[in-house]
């Protein structure tokens, strides 16, 4: 089994912090979007996993040090890193296909920008599946609709009248990729084009009209961190999770505490210092941070920074940040929000 990540896009919807470290790499609860993205995959699919490719932009963006991270995760999972570039932003079949290397035998697609929980075996029937998530309003989004064998026969973007309430999550099981590859490559080759981009649709179009059997996963939870306010609830939401698994240390033993409270759930990184502050329930702290004279709740906090005399609900700070409540000298970069 092979795992396709597709990961070039910046992210802008999640600014300013997707300006200096790419939106899957930004940590919720602790690990960055992607890591616990392919881990949660690996757990459902339950097999061995041989490689893990990775579709990355512009090297000065995604540099040696994402690459880095990338294959240490897919090493972590016994599994071969491979590392593609997406020189262009171009859409999602042509991401795919700058992997085209690795796009054969039975494989995952997923994007990078979505958090899981699911618990379902593959249908051996299937040619593919489609993971989905049942949800309220589904004319918001790209639903499946199916026939009586509930197989997947059409995808449609928005409906404005009801065609299923199951939502396309943006991962994908084949059970031999390469087929989608030679349906994508005439998507290329034709210069078929939605949206201003070549899509993967398109491609899973093409197997349809060749009776594929397409089959639906459905996820029991699908967490979106497309912006702050989705993320910050993602990383609630992921917390409580971990905190039930009870499979994750959760705070680090490295921590420092002088005369503060912690209210679980909470993810604290290792060499943090609480001194004076109430932290929690359900904040995420990075690694060397100082937290003191302060209450944070709701929040999201990376590595290497410093919060004093501040009062904090559903806030999203980044790395190597100072921040004092009782400022009166400030120094402020471009696309950051203080409300």
């Amino acid at each position: 089994m092979k795992i396709i990540v597709p990961m070039a896009g910046r992210g802008s919807r999640l600014r300013p912090h997707s300006l200096t470290v790419p939106k899957p790499l930004i940590p919720v609860a602790g690990q960055p979007i992607v890591h616990r993205l392919v881990k949660d995959i690996v757990k459902v699919l339950n097999q061995p996993i041989e490689e893990i490719a990775f579709v990355l932009g512009d090297p000065a963006w995604f540099g040696d040090d994402v690459v880095s991270s990338l294959e240490d995760l897919a090493k972590s999972l016994g599994a071969k890193a491979s590392i593609y570039r997406q020189d262009q932003p171009l859409g999602t079949g042509h991401a795919i296909m700058c992997a085209k290397e690795s796009l054969s035998g039975p494989a995952v697609i997923a994007y990078a920008d979505t958090l899981i929980r699911a618990n379902f075996n593959l249908d051996p029937d299937a040619d593919a599946v489609i993971w989905v998530k049942q949800v309220d309003k589904p004319e918001a989004y790209g639903v499946v609709k199916l026939n009586d064998n509930k197989e997947i026969v059409e995808l449609v973007e928005k409906p404005e009248q009801f065609v299923s309430d199951l939502a396309v999550i943006g991962i994908y099981y084949f059970k031999e990729v390469s087929i989608l590859k030679d349906e994508l490559q005439k998507v290329l080759d034709n210069n078929i084009i939605n949206g201003g981009e070549y899509q993967i649709n398109d491609g899973i179009k093409g197997m349809m009209a060749n009776n594929k059997i397409f089959k639906t996963g459905e996820v029991s939870e699908w967490m979106d961190c497309g912006n702050k306010a989705v993320t910050l609830e993602t990383n609630q939401r992921m917390l409580g999770f971990l905190q039930a698994d009870g499979d994750e240390q959760l705070i680090a033993s490295t921590i420092k505490n002088d005369n503060s409270t912690i209210i679980e759930p909470c993810y604290i990184g290792e060499n943090v210092m609480l001194k004076n502050a109430t932290v929690g329930p359900n904040v995420s702290i990075g690694n060397n941070c100082v937290i003191e004279n302060s209450t944070v709740k709701n929040s999201l906090i990376q590595n290497e920074t410093t919060i004093k005399n501040a009062n904090l609900d559903e806030a999203m700070i980044g790395n190597h940040v100072k921040y004092d409540g009782k400022f009166t000298k400030i120094s402020i970069g471009d696309y950051s929000v203080l409300e």
